[in-house]
């Protein structure tokens, strides 16, 4: 099985559609250059259920760059998502955003090209691995939420800082040191990149920042290569350095390069915006951290009041409550494709190069399927729950090929902060706290979310 790489400007894309040829789909063009855009990051939530509302559930859109197609439902998604037919790629669906911050990232892979490598890059999520990364990030969650309790904080900030060392950590290997906040803030560069609607890196503009902050990262992560491959180091990095495929040929180091940057970026950003979400869910919902609590007390803690490893998949309730914070503010709230041939949905003949795109946060508010879905009930993830509803109604990490392949380690990372929270403290959350969102590129509130940590008596 040979790496698939080609570290060229994608010469295999299919040419931009004439102009019109979508024009038998209702929908809305915009304004001029930019679409709707402006209006699409400025009210997404309200904007897509207009549009919806407006038009049904496959409507034509123009945004960050073009126009496109909105296919909605569970049965959209799972259309696109588990692509029996091979019609839709994620790299051109992804790489008119992401190609000059992100390439050749996992993401931006398709078909065989995505399954080698997703295959050689697994080796850093088997049980061995995961049971270091648990007992690293305990210590780590420990040391800093400790310090937490009866000071008004903005979680977003505080968690942010937290995520960034756990990510150093587990997938770098090494603490970050006074390059820390330069690391971060080149990070925050290339996502706010992602959705500048100047798309050419002019100087001053978001774009130029975030290729200037990927440049910056892949000098970092290049000096690092040599003796990660010639260590024994159990973090993702030097797992990565050390990984081979099938014909024992070892990952080239762009491959490496691409792979961490998009996956420290993903580890980093999401993951602080679920924990986010989730601890504002638990602070208006008070009895949902009690019951958490309980479940968590019921469990041997360790020294640093976490839960051991090998008691994880017990935190049931935590794991429910946390995929239900997921459903309502999922960290990707919409997934880009195109099509490379033809197909039909929703009595629309749809042609081959059309973008296409399903809208994650609004399926995850449909009635149909999420009965008074502004309400936060964990129980709607029981196994009976869960089997009586379409697979694909649920769906922040994706699916099918493409499945987020680190799932399971943010799951666990979300039981461990959990459980060091709520072992120690009650979440009080100030008046109107996390009241508005932003939801691009990743969701956050725009307040940080302040609260309180009160220490338990």
């Amino acid at each position: 099985m040979a790496l698939a790489h080609s570290f060229k400007a994608n010469p295999h894309w299919m040419p931009r559609q004439k102009k019109g040829v979508l024009d038998f789909i209702p929908g809305e063009d915009g304004l001029p250059i930019v679409g709707n855009t402006l209006r699409l990051l400025k009210d997404p939530v309200g904007f897509g259920k207009r549009m919806a509302a407006t038009y049904g559930p496959v409507y034509r859109n123009n945004s960050f760059g073009g126009p496109n197609v909105v296919l909605l439902g569970p049965d959209a998604n799972e259309l696109v998502l588990f692509d029996r037919e091979k019609i839709f790629s994620s790299e051109q669906g992804w790489g008119p955003m992401l190609n000059l911050l992100f390439p050749r990232g996992l993401m931006l892979m398709d078909f065989d090209h995505h399954r080698a490598d997703r295959k050689v890059l697994s080796v850093a999520f088997k049980p061995e691995p995961m049971r270091h990364y648990a007992e690293a990030m305990s210590t780590g969650i420990a040391a800093q939420v400790s310090t937490w309790g009866n000071t008004p904080i903005k979680f977003y900030d505080a968690i942010k800082k937290l995520t960034l060392d756990l990510a150093a950590d587990s997938f770098f290997g090494m603490p970050l040191g006074p390059e820390a906040d330069r690391i971060n803030q080149a990070f925050v560069d290339e996502v706010q990149a992602s959705i500048d609607p100047i798309r050419v890196p002019l100087p001053g503009t978001k774009m130029r920042r975030g290729v200037k902050a990927r440049e910056y990262l892949v000098a970092l992560f290049a000096r690092e290569i040599p003796k990660r491959r010639a260590g024994d180091g159990q973090d993702f990095f030097s797992q990565f350095c050390r990984a081979t495929d099938d014909a024992g040929n070892p990952l080239p180091d762009a491959a490496i390069i691409d792979h961490m940057n998009f996956l420290m970026m993903a580890a980093h950003d999401t993951i602080t915006s679920s924990a986010t979400s989730l601890v504002m869910m638990l602070g208006r919902n008070v009895e949902w951290q009690d019951k958490l609590r309980v479940e968590i007390r019921s469990l041997g803690l360790n020294e640093n009041g976490g839960v051991p490893h090998g008691q994880l998949d017990r935190l049931v309730l935590t794991e429910y409550a946390f995929k239900e914070a997921l459903r309502m503010i999922p960290p990707v709230p919409s997934l880009p494709r195109r099509a490379l041939k033809s197909f039909s949905f929703g009595g629309y003949d749809i042609p081959a190069g059309t973008p296409v795109g399903i809208n994650v946060g609004h399926t995850h508010r449909m009635a149909k399927h999420w009965p008074d879905p502004d309400t936060f009930d964990p129980m709607r993830f029981t196994p009976e729950a869960v089997r009586a509803r379409h697979k694909y109604a649920w769906i922040p990490f994706g699916g099918g090929a493409h499945m987020c392949l680190g799932l399971h380690f943010a799951t666990m990372q979300m039981k461990l902060l959990i459980a060091g929270l709520l072992s120690r403290y009650r979440i009080e959350l100030d008046e109107g706290s996390g009241d508005e969102w932003q939801a691009w590129p990743i969701p956050k509130p725009r307040d940080g979310l302040p609260l309180r940590f009160v220490p338990l008596g």
